[in-house]
């Protein structure tokens, strides 16, 4: 079958690392099945993976992908839940915090014409969507939604700030907000990345670091140390910083000063369970709410939608089409 894989480690250039070609078709084991795979979304995983992070020379070659839509054996159209966890495990726990891996670390991923899932990781996709704007959801969005309404404490009618604005996370944060009734305050590097995030629903655009018009009741935050102390510094007495991402470096300065002084809630979060992605779905259904989607190309163009996704170029999501 056609694939694109990581078929060697490149930290400086991980495009180079990437291969189109052919890989043997995957067999579903007992409980599992395989899925024709119509369309993979890229992120920030896969070029942690052609950086060499999570993956051994042993892996080589890995299928990439962990984001995908297609179609079943029983020809349903399925949104590809991608956290596989261990044999036995309770479902209920399956997020990355408890050490199950991603589609693409122990198993092949999305990037190709077929892959084999566990059945219980199939969810049904929402009627009249895109097999592209399906495969939008199962990381990012299923992140943003796990930070926002599970981990944030934070009620409708609050405020947040998203710091960066137009990454995956963040345009999932900023649409799932605006449409459920949170303010939605965002930080932005240019110009034009604040006039995306007005359009897809903030209320209030702030250049990195500029002083807020009052404190924030939750921050969510995936840019690490370049954002880290305007986030400790924005939130209110007991306010929540939820933490998904360090994309700017993982060792910020923290000064405990303010954390216990004004008794602020440093949370983690990454990934959610199987049925909060089933909930994401109906959210997005109910409320019209659909993925920011950059560009969609054809697989045999995932040297190009990885390069730009290295060079920060990507505005919300990128999409290969599959068969």
């Amino acid at each position: 079958m056609r694939a694109v894989f990581c078929s060697a480690f490149n930290e400086a250039d991980p495009v180079a690392g990437l291969t189109m070609g052919s890989r043997p078709e995957p067999v579903a084991r007992e409980g599992w099945t395989l899925v024709r795979v119509r369309a993979a979304a890229l992120n920030g995983h896969d070029v942690w993976s052609l950086r060499g992070v999570g993956l051994t020379q042993r892996d080589l070659p890995r299928v990439l992908g962990s984001d995908g839509a297609g179609i079943d054996e029983d020809g349903r159209e399925v949104i590809i839940y991608p956290v596989i966890p261990a044999l036995g495990a309770d479902r209920s726990r399956a997020i990355d915090p408890f050490g199950e891996p991603l589609l693409s670390e122990r198993h092949d991923g999305t990037f190709a014409e077929l892959v084999a899932v566990p059945r219980v990781n199939l969810v049904p996709m929402p009627a009249g969507w895109s097999f592209a704007q399906a495969a939008c959801l199962p990381t990012a969005w299923l992140t943003a939604y796990r930070m926002l309404f599970v981990q944030s404490g934070v009620e409708p009618g609050g405020t947040v700030l998203v710091q960066g604005a137009t990454g995956g996370v963040s345009t999932a944060l900023i649409a799932l907000g605006a449409a459920t009734g949170y303010r939605m305050w965002v930080t932005g590097r240019t110009e034009a990345k604040r006039r995306t995030a007005l359009r897809i629903g903030a209320d209030a655009v702030f250049e990195p670091g500029a002083r807020l018009p009052e404190r924030v009741d939750a921050v969510m935050e995936t840019v690490g140390t370049a954002t880290w102390e305007h986030s400790t510094k924005s939130l209110k007495i007991g306010g929540t910083l939820v933490v998904a991402g360090a994309t700017s470096g993982h060792l910020p300065p923290m000064d405990l000063r303010r954390l216990f002084f004004r008794q602020l809630r440093v949370v983690g979060s990454r990934m959610g369970t199987v049925e909060e992605l089933t909930a994401l779905v109906n959210l997005c259904r109910q409320r019209s709410i659909e993925p920011l989607i950059d560009s969609v190309r054809p697989l045999g163009e995932a040297n190009t939608a990885v390069a730009r996704l290295v060079a920060g170029e990507v505005v919300g999501k990128a999409v290969l089409e599959i068969g």
